[in-house]
């Protein structure tokens, strides 16, 4: 989990040097963006889609827009990528993407540590101190596959972030310094770049494309370059630049608290953690210091400590290398022989969501960090983005080829602001419950914030630098008292009561929690590229709760479709088991239609077939047959024809034989069927059967799912 993880710098960009032009909505209205030069390819010196920000969320996007056509460039400032390890816990749902990256889930999940040793939550006193509490987030059906082909995995973002690049570089993508793009023309197209030490300054927008100007240094200068595109997705995370020059404003908390992340490297300390007390997080509690200790990887003996932070009377300088060797040794409870710090970083934590996703008449959009900050507490930070690069892709894919209008973009941030609205809801909650065994043990952080505002919002600000540190110091200092061994143990009655209000937070599960299955896969979308039923029996998705909650398969429109393992019927001898998820494509823009092996299901198939080729739409159907009819004579090839793009699967009878039937999984009937998106979320369902003329039922349905109505 990204408990307390990413680290992103403040974008700074001179007045002088950036600005935003967008053109009044009159120039766009008699335009639509899918009949530009630019996505019929007659424009060959505009790029369709250019990434800013070169993190996860705009690796994945430029993974997945490669794979269905679309030519895109990735631009970043930094020059180099960061070694800081940042977000680690990668939830269900975006393992399950990852699954179609080329093997990149199955890499992950060799190269991760084992489960056994990131399981835990540990609270003590010190490393080597008594424990206070252990909370272990994995629960049996997490190992089973049952409502997910993927598990969660705990792989720090430095190395996904190695894993991107070298899938980009097998789809022919380059990584340029400033100096290695000296031989691009300034204005050249750039598809399948990506420029690092190149910093967004300026996006011009008129009614055909949007001009960014990127600014790079060369022998010591700062040099510009303009790249013409269609589509600026601005990927670049929390101080993103896109969101500032296009003037998005951000809704929500700020500042809930100010960290410094001091990453560190023991081997010692990891074979120590893994002989004891083996897990994920460790929250330190004692006299000399408090901090969460986050193991990125016990095996490498991968840390990093995250210290409470209260500029200005705390500065960066006060965390220095050899300050923070003392303190992790305090924390350790022990010296560390090996011990090196290879970074240390300050950070703030924000729960903010933009007021919008997109601007520039749908041609600049913001995804990720850029568009929604949460506390890292759930690690929604990065799967969130990486969802929304999902989410995106495929919508950007048939603009491009044609097969769908320019209103579908707008379907983005229908679709994912209020997941982001959500998880972060959910965010916030459980930061609040990771703040609430401190509190059980008198170390009510709201007071330590509370002073720091006082000091420095109202009279306490005038009093000199010396004093206001002097007085946070003795706040701090009273704090850490209420850990002290004398007060905090069995014998003393306070002690006794403060330890027993922390073991019942444990056992009610109100601590933070690591995992939301009901969240993570269970997200609907309620309006959208979808067609809503009238025979929804879902209702309004729950609020948040803020606990771990089981996920109920749906297949309500909107949500996430259901997996289920199938096996592939095919004159092969060989045997091909495989998830639902998997029947749908990554390689195009195609939508899947599940149906019955019945007469009148084959008859919307093959409506389905006709609609899809007018709209200019791929269509797969698949047949799913049940497990009982094992050796029966299948009909789809002569039912299908002429149509060829089918698939019969059969269902796979769990050995406990439970939940086998496709249709009782997804609560519909088998004369029911289902169109699922390229993103793998359900479109459109007829819950037990179609009553009106197929064709006429699904010319609407695409018309409302592509925007051409």
């Amino acid at each position: 989990m990204a408990i307390l993880g990413r680290i992103t710098g403040v974008t700074r960009i001179s007045r002088n040097n950036s600005r935003v032009r967008v053109c009044p909505v009159r120039y766009f209205q008699s335009k639509d963006l899918s009949n530009t030069n630019s996505f019929n390819g007659e424009d060959a010196a505009k790029l369709p889609v250019l990434i800013v920000g070169a993190g996860p969320v705009g690796l994945v996007l430029s993974i997945l827009l490669t794979k269905l056509g679309v030519k895109c460039a990735v631009v970043d400032k930094a020059t180099s990528f960061s070694k800081h390890p940042q977000a680690h816990f990668i939830n269900n749902r975006s393992m399950e993407i990852f699954r179609a990256l080329d093997g990149l889930a199955e890499e992950i999940e060799r190269s991760q540590p084992p489960v056994d040793l990131w399981r835990k939550f540990i609270y003590c006193t010190s490393l080597s101190g008594s424990t206070l509490g252990t909370v272990d987030h994995m629960q049996p059906q997490d190992f089973e596959k049952v409502v997910s082909p993927a598990s969660v995995a705990h792989f720090s973002q430095y190395k996904l972030t190695n894993l991107l690049l070298k899938r980009l570089g097998d789809l022919g993508f380059h990584v340029r310094g400033s100096k290695e793009s000296d031989g691009l023309e300034v204005d050249a197209v750039v598809a399948r770049q990506i420029l690092m030490g190149h910093e967004c300054v300026a996006i011009d927008a008129n009614k055909d494309s949007i001009t960014a100007t990127v600014s790079y240094l060369k022998g010591g200068k700062h040099m510009k370059r303009n790249i013409q595109c269609s589509i600026l997705v601005g990927a670049d995370g929390a101080g993103s630049a896109v969101r500032k020059l296009t003037a998005i404003e951000m809704r929500g908390e700020r500042d809930l608290q100010k960290l410094v992340s001091v990453h560190f490297m023991s081997r010692e300390l990891g074979e120590y953690l893994i002989s004891r007390r083996p897990g994920m997080l460790f929250f330190i509690f004692n006299t000399d210091g408090i901090g969460v200790l986050v193991a990125h990887d016990l095996l490498q003996g991968e840390f990093v400590l995250q210290i409470p932070y209260y500029p200005p009377q705390q500065s960066l300088s006060d965390f220095s290398p050899e300050m923070c060797r003392m303190l992790i040794y305090n924390l350790v409870g022990h010296e560390l022989s090996d011990l090196d710090v290879a970074d240390i970083k300050p950070w703030v934590m924000h729960a903010e969501v933009a007021e919008k996703f997109m601007c520039c008449e749908n041609r600049v959009i913001l995804a990720g960090d850029a568009a929604h900050r949460f506390p890292p507490a759930g690690g929604f930070g990065m799967n969130t983005g990486i969802q929304d690069a999902h989410n995106l892709t495929w919508k950007i894919a048939a603009l491009v080829q044609g097969s769908a209008k320019s209103s579908i973009l707008k379907t983005y941030e229908t679709e994912r602001r209020p997941i982001a609205l959500s998880n972060t809801s959910l965010s916030v909650q459980n930061f609040r419950a990771a703040m609430s065994v401190p509190s059980a043990l008198g170390l009510d952080p709201t007071v330590a914030n509370s002073v720091h505002r006082f000091i420095n919002k109202t009279v306490g600000s005038i009093l000199p630098t010396g004093l206001q540190k002097a007085i946070l110091d003795n706040v701090f200092a009273l704090g850490r008292a209420q850990l002290s061994e004398s007060l905090l143990n069995e014998s003393n009655p306070l002690g006794n009561q403060r330890l027993r209000r922390v073991k019942s937070i444990f056992e009610r599960g109100k601590s933070l929690q690591l995992q939301f299955p009901a969240e993570d896969l269970g997200f609907r979308y309620l309006e959208g590229a979808i067609v809503p039923d009238n025979e929804s029996e879902a209702g309004d998705p729950e609020l948040p709760s803020g606990r771990r909650r089981d996920y109920v398969p749906c297949a309500e429109p909107g949500s996430r479709l259901p997996h289920m393992y199938v096996k592939i019927l095919s004159d092969s001898t060989r045997e091909v088991i495989v998830s639902t998820l998997d029947l749908v494509s990554t390689e195009k823009v195609e939508f899947l239609l599940i149906i019955s092996p019945l007469q009148e299901s084959y008859e919307l198939a093959r409506a389905t077939f006709k609609v899809a080729k007018e709209f200019m739409a791929n269509v797969k159907v698949c047949v799913v047959w049940p497990s009982s009819d094992e050796g029966l004579e299948r009909e789809s090839n002569s039912a299908l024809a002429p149509w060829e793009n089918y698939v019969d699967v059969m269902e796979v009878i769990r050995q406990n034989g439970e939940g086998t039937c496709w249709w009782s999984i997804c609560k519909m009937s088998e004369r029911g069927s289902i169109l699922v998106r390229p993103d793998q979320h359900i479109a459109w369902r007829a819950k037990s059967g179609i009553t009106l003329d197929p064709t006429l039922h699904m010319r609407e349905a695409f018309s409302i799912i592509l925007g051409k109505q």
